[in-house]
């Protein structure tokens, strides 16, 4: 079973001096010598180097404490999640489940290996209790593919302990820094590795992003951010991680909207297919996040309400619900993000962004092009509001309330991707629009708990259980619902009054 811990480190240059005096850091009482370890790991990645590139590393260790397999994703600078597995011959089934969406149809070679002589200090503070790791490291490096080339370097490792304040890297910094220590140019061992064993002529992947500049730039730029987000947010999706299913989902709807509101910019007959399998994987990615809302509104309102109206196992009732829909939505999903159509839509949104499908105004300059397409696309959010307001409360206006909820989103999206370009109006739609779908979506999100509320209710009476408790969150949902719908007229007036593009 995999361990995972986050690691946060910063390195540094070193030279025949070797490690400078760090007794007199404030806060360290003691520098322990821990000896040497001698560390051998072998870096895998595909043949172009994927995993680099978007700076995670995957790695086969042995000696010191933690042999086994690593793999590693950045976080932020000098942060990294590291993903531990067992040591084993071959990769672990849960560590390639990881790296999939990068990978795909690759093959994971093994690429670099890195010999290390370790040498480690801890320190302490007066009741020795860990502060940070601090090591020396001399490492040879030898590439396995191609010409083999190696390098030799000596860096310097400071990791913070487990639960330890990040500041006190800044505290070891200054002491390292007056003492002419100076921070890695690398940042990692495996990239300066890369670096120094390319073969002749062969310099480091970069990537070929620039600033936008027409039409076309913004609009792909977008796109790009979105696909990046996919494919990063893969792991943490398999990993269950807080917020990710959201996230993913959200990545595949702007994306969706993106195509369909920059008609022309970027030609439908290339994107259509594309936006239909978007529209599928946001439907899969709903039915785990659909359901984690619901059940936390539903525990929430049910923690408020006072014990004397609560009748029954309502509350275990409702964990079980949850529990039992969570793991299947769970099981589902990892096979969506193992199937072929999945992975072929992350194939087709790189080729799309290789070779983009534009149209002719993809080569205007953005300001008319893209204002144009975020009006229309308002101006349709307009009639949608405007007819939801007009129908009676029920079940047609539910309805209509729905699809100006979507509609919605896809107006903020588009003005989300339009800002760089058009500037504070666009910028100032986004925030309207975001305060509109919040208001839409507590009233659609009080429809989905009404009737789960009778579906569970329904269950409890068959079981001869009291439903009064859940009439009584039904009518509270009811009354939500029609503040929400009493605020819209006043909100909505105040958004088209607010709204100049």
């Amino acid at each position: 079973m995999a361990d995972i811990t986050r690691e946060i480190e910063r390195k540094y240059e070193s030279d025949d001096s070797g490690l400078p005096d760090l007794t007199h850091v404030p806060g360290v009482a003691s520098v322990l010598d821990k000896g040497v370890a001698h560390l051998d790991a072998t870096y895998h990645d595909t043949a172009d180097e994927r995993l680099a590139a978007a700076s995670v590393t995957l790695r086969r260790r042995t000696g010191g404490s933690d042999a086994g397999w690593h793999l590693k994703f950045p976080v932020a600078p000098s942060v990294r999640d590291e993903i531990r597995a067992p040591l084993s011959d071959t990769l672990p089934d849960e560590l390639a489940a990881l790296v999939r969406s990068r990978v795909r149809d690759g093959e994971l070679l093994p690429l670099v290996r890195l010999r290390s002589d370790r040498e480690v200090r801890h320190l302490v503070d007066a009741d020795g209790r860990l502060l940070a790791e601090v090591s020396v490291d001399t490492v040879h490096a030898e590439r396995l593919t191609g010409t083999g080339g190696t390098a030799q370097w000596t860096e310097i490792e400071v990791e913070l302990a487990d639960g330890g304040d990040p500041a006190f890297l800044d505290t070891v910094d200054t002491r390292l820094r007056k003492a002419g220590v100076r921070p890695s140019t690398s940042s990692s061992k495996l990239a300066r590795a890369l670096a120094e064993t390319a073969p002749p002529g062969r310099t480091a992947r970069a990537r070929k992003d620039r600033a936008p500049v027409t039409a076309g730039d913004h609009v792909l730029a977008y796109v790009r951010e979105q696909r990046d987000a996919l494919v990063a947010l893969d792991p943490a999706v398999r990993q269950d991680a807080p917020d990710s299913v959201h996230r993913m989902r959200v990545a595949t709807r702007r994306l969706r909207s993106t195509f369909r509101t920059f008609a022309g910019v970027l030609d439908r007959e290339a994107t259509d297919p594309i936006a239909t399998d978007l529209k599928w994987l946001a439907g899969e990615l709903g039915l785990d996040r659909d359901q984690e809302v619901l059940a936390e509104r539903l525990r929430s309102a049910l923690d408020d309400l006072p014990a004397a109206l609560v009748h029954g196992p309502v509350a275990d009732r409702l964990a079980a619900w949850s529990a039992t829909a969570h793991r299947g939505a769970r099981n589902r999903l990892t096979g969506v993000l193992d199937s072929r159509r999945y992975l072929t839509l992350l194939d087709t949104l790189d080729a799309v962004l290789a070779d983009p499908p534009l149209r002719g105004k993809a080569g205007h300059a953005p300001g008319k092009p893209l204002a144009k397409a975020v009006r229309k696309d308002f101006g349709t959010l307009s009639g949608l509001v405007g007819r939801a307001l007009d129908l009676p409360p029920g079940e047609d206006r539910d309805v209509a309330l729905h699809e100006a909820r979507k509609k919605t989103k896809r107006t903020r999206y588009a003005a989300e991707a339009a800002t760089p370009a058009l500037g504070a109006p666009a910028k100032k739609l986004v925030k309207s629009m975001k305060t509109l779908q919040g208001l839409l979506g507590d009233h659609q999100d009080s429809v989905m708990a009404r009737r789960t509320l009778r579906e569970l209710a329904a269950v409890a009476h068959a079981a001869g259980e009291s439903t009064f408790t859940y009439g009584v969150l039904h009518a509270r949902e009811e009354r939500r619902a029609e503040l929400a719908e009493a605020a819209l007229p006043e909100a909505w007036n105040s958004i088209t009054e607010n709204t100049a593009l």
